[in-house]
């Protein structure tokens, strides 16, 4: 079966991958008001969120671009991920997902948004800027 094909927007700006304790509070500095995600297992606290709101102390990884799936998608489509992820990786691009209720995100190095931009179009998919 062939791998579907996405619409997907590039979000404005960079955004950074914050590793907290595991029993740290949720700062107030990950709360924006468009884009964030906020993971708690029992080894970490994660947060995704806008590069310029992380204090510069925070242990994370910083200039990430975020592509985002239109959606919403269906709980029972599958093959999403990996028509998306699959090229990436054989383009050498490495990324960051996230997926949520509706839809999925994918967060590649800004540095790299270009080449990953083509790489998703050669696989057919179809990329806007928001």
């Amino acid at each position: 079966m062939p791998n579907p094909t996405q619409s997907l927007t590039v979000l404005p700006g960079r955004f950074a991958v914050c590793r907290l304790h595991r029993r740290a509070a949720v700062p107030d500095w990950a709360l924006g008001d468009d884009f964030f995600s906020i993971t708690r297992t029992t080894d970490e606290l994660s947060i995704v969120c806008r590069e310029a709101d992380v204090p510069e102390e925070v242990p994370c990884e910083r200039g990430w671009a975020c592509l985002k799936v239109e959606g919403p998608l269906d709980f029972s489509l599958t093959g999403v991920l990996a028509s998306l992820t699959q090229p990436l990786a054989e383009a050498g691009l490495s990324l960051f997902a996230i997926s949520t209720y509706d839809t999925d995100y994918l967060l590649v190095k800004a540095r790299d948004l270009e080449k990953a931009v083509a790489v998703l179009v050669e696989a057919e998919h179809t990329i806007r800027s928001e």
